[in-house]
């Protein structure tokens, strides 16, 4: 029997694989890069807290001099630290396969030290004869990967995208096998929540084999960073963390437009809730704001999701007193509307 030991408290397992699903264009391998930095840096609460790890990192989706070692520089990765897995065959260098390279990569981690292996993406990195849409097909590729994992204690981290599915559930968007979750113990999935007025990302615990579902969400946004090289500057996203958020990628999946009314319905009820408070001076006591708009036909679900596209805070100002419902910025003097957040805004 052994305790389960954390790269990251609660999130991802040390020993064991972790897959991070979604969207293309929301940020996942800024989202790994920040990972690396953190692990080189031991800034991660978890059992490599205040102590630097090196990472082994397999890109195959992107180049390592014009984009990967420029975001990892971006995120503030100790670069000595983070080491490119390449293979070479019969004198040629080429990338990762497995089940193959398995047993090569566990001794390059045990020489390392590594702390972490991220692969971007997972999928990239299973041989091309194994159909990865075939549960026992793929599980050829990722048990071995996973009992090196437990045997190094080194934390594996893949990338993967969702398919064009709609659902709610973040575990059956997977591209590929039922078999990638099956095996993986832990999935932080990600999305966009376009009614995010910062049009922020939301990574969320979706599976959590080892550890508790309870873990709050997070959200992110992908700054533009610039980093010197030696042919001038290189233009990168950087992600910034921006704290909890009560928002999960489940809420977001679930609110998908599978039908147009839906995102009407919520431009409604974020223009309704804009003009009720605005007649109250700015401010109301939230349970006066649900009821009152429950007589005009909107949902409190509705509402709330409403509440954050237009950017009301709510604040608690007494025990007893309940939530009060202020809009950000107040309105003016003549009563005039705030400036309403831009549709499409620069990330």
């Amino acid at each position: 029997m052994r305790a389960v030991r954390w790269l990251w408290d609660g999130r991802v397992p040390a020993g064991a694989l972790t897959l991070i699903p979604g969207r293309e264009g929301i940020g996942k391998s800024q989202f790994a890069c920040w990972l690396t930095a953190q692990v080189t840096r031991g800034m991660l609460p978890g059992v490599f807290n205040g102590q630097s790890r090196s990472v082994v990192y397999a890109a195959s989706e992107d180049s390592w001099a014009h984009t990967v070692a420029p975001r990892l520089s971006a995120s503030g990765a100790d670069l000595d630290l983070v080491y490119r897995a390449d293979v070479v065959t019969g004198g040629m260098v080429t990338g990762m396969s497995l089940p193959r390279d398995c047993e090569e990569l566990g001794a390059e981690i045990t020489r390392l030290g590594a702390g972490l292996v991220v692969l971007d993406p997972l999928l990239s990195v299973i041989a091309s004869t194994i159909d990865t849409h075939r549960d026992r097909e793929l599980r050829i590729a990722l048990e071995p990967l996973v009992r090196m994992a437990d045997d190094t204690g080194c934390a594996i981290v893949g990338l993967a995208h969702f398919n064009k599915s709609v659902s709610a559930d973040p575990l059956t968007l997977i591209t590929g096998s039922r078999a990638f979750s099956a095996v993986a113990r832990a999935v932080l999935a990600v999305a966009r929540d376009e009614d995010d007025p910062d049009r922020a990302c939301v990574i969320s615990q979706a599976k959590n084999n080892l550890g508790s579902l309870d873990v709050p969400s997070l959200r992110y946004r992908i700054d533009a960073a610039s980093v010197s090289t030696e042919d001038g500057p290189a233009e990168v996203g950087r992600l910034v963390m921006l704290g909890e958020t009560t928002r999960s990628v489940a809420d977001i999946l679930a609110e998908t437009d599978t039908d147009p009314d839906a995102r009407f319905e919520r431009d409604d009820a974020a223009t309704w809730l804009r003009d009720y408070l605005i007649e109250h001076h700015g401010t109301a006591q939230a349970g006066d704001v649900i009821k009152a708009a429950r007589a005009d036909g909107i949902a409190e679900a509705t509402l709330k999701r409403a509440r954050k596209r237009v950017g009301v805070t709510s604040t608690r100002r007494g025990f007893g007193q309940g939530a009060v419902w202020s809009l950000d910025p107040p309105p003016g003097p003549s009563g005039s509307h705030p400036a309403q957040p831009s549709q499409d805004p620069k990330p």
